[in-house]
């Protein structure tokens, strides 16, 4: 922008350095997008947020930003293409004393520096959430009616004062006033005024429900037990955050199953041994009393350590596979830290329904790939 003052000079100010500020946020936001993208696997499974309310705030590392700058050399040490220009072919330059027998010695080269910012589950969610989906969610024969807001579409003489359209009200006045012969917007007279109108905006969404099955015998421990319910704490959020109208119901099993609501699912534990097949029997029965498939999309996750009732296995095989019949997708987790093969998983690889997907998590960090692998559209 160019201007001149009273003494006539004429000067210009670049007015690029007011946006720096702005471009500096935008700079340090898209370093804090990088910064969860990045970190996801963990952000998801740290403990605090795993037992907040939803509304907890967590502190990720993101590089700081540093302007360019012309930076004194001090120590007026020589650099490339500085020197007496004496070398020889062959003379050794440098030796570190790292290459010296036994001697160590800290770097002196800068890193890179760090700063502590806060991010919210939002934040978290808006990037774990991108990725998911209900697989193969289809429209079924009673669909669920889901108000999407209101629709203005219609002008009448009646309505709120709130909802008066200032245009046609006007319109209205001007034509009257030239029948009269005075052409004009006054006077506007009540008969003049005119109302929007508007009718409910409906979308269609199909029903669907998702059981949520869980081990809670005494085989499962502390690293066990968080892992699956970091899985579930992810499933319930990303489930009320993007559907509608989706059940969910909860069934924790050790000998035997029953239904529990939401907060004792994610808080009590149980001791005893282990019978996985009472909890697929309980699920089998609650969905053909409930919800039939024609009416209802229907999924169901078990996560277990797979440590069951030897005797057990053989009654889960049949189950697994009719469950797998009046479900979309029926997965199951198995949470173990060691290179070994449950039972119970042997169970699942002998299954070969296009509707059963099965995974093992062996760290904190695999519940971010479990959420991907279960919620993910099948191929075409």
């Amino acid at each position: 922008m160019e201007y001149s003052d009273s003494a006539g000079i004429v000067s210009q100010e670049d007015w690029s350095l007011h946006q720096q500020g702005e471009e500096d946020q935008k700079r340090h936001q898209d370093k804090v997008q990088d910064a969860i993208k990045n970190r996801l696997p963990e952000l998801i499974t740290e403990e605090n947020v795993i037992l907040s309310n939803g509304k907890q705030i967590v502190k990720i590392p993101v590089r700081s930003l540093d302007e360019y700058k012309i930076r004194y050399d001090y120590g007026k040490k020589k650099h490339i293409g500085q020197g007496n220009g004496d070398s020889q072919v062959g003379d050794v330059i440098a030796r570190g004393k790292k290459d010296e027998p036994g001697a160590q010695e800290a770097g002196d080269q800068p890193g890179e520096d760090y700063v502590e910012t806060e991010v919210s589950i939002e934040e978290i969610e808006t990037a774990l959430f991108a990725e998911l989906e209900l697989p193969d969610f289809e429209r079924k024969e009673e669909s669920e009616e889901i108000s999407d807001g209101i629709q203005f579409n219609d002008i009448r003489p009646k309505g709120l004062v709130g909802n008066i359209h200032k245009k046609k009200t006007m319109v209205t006045a001007f034509k009257r006033n030239a029948m009269a012969g005075k052409a004009g917007f006054h006077p506007i007279l009540p008969e003049d005024i005119r109302y929007k109108t508007w009718n409910d905006s409906i979308t269609h969404e199909s029903k669907a429900v998702v059981l949520a099955l869980m081990d809670t015998s005494g085989s499962m421990g502390a690293f066990e037990k968080y892992v699956a319910r970091s899985f579930f704490f992810w499933l319930v959020r990303f489930l009320k955050g993007k559907y509608a109208h989706v059940e969910m119901r909860f069934i924790a099993h050790h000998t035997e199953a029953k239904e529990v609501d939401q907060e004792t699912f994610f808080s009590k534990g149980e001791s005893g041994g282990t019978i996985c097949s009472s909890a697929y029997k309980k699920a089998l029965d609650m969905i053909k009393k409930e919800y039939p498939i024609n009416r209802y999309n229907v999924y169901a996750f078990h996560f277990s350590d797979g440590d069951n009732l030897t005797s057990d296995n053989e009654r889960c095989l049949p189950v697994i596979q009719e469950l797998a019949e009046h479900c979309n997708l029926f997965g199951y987790g198995e949470v173990s830290q060691y290179q070994r093969q449950s039972s119970l998983m042997s169970v699942y690889k002998k299954t070969e329904h296009d509707r059963i997907r099965h995974t093992i998590l062996r760290k904190k960090t695999d519940v971010l790939d479990a959420l991907k692998f279960f919620l993910k559209q099948k191929e075409k």
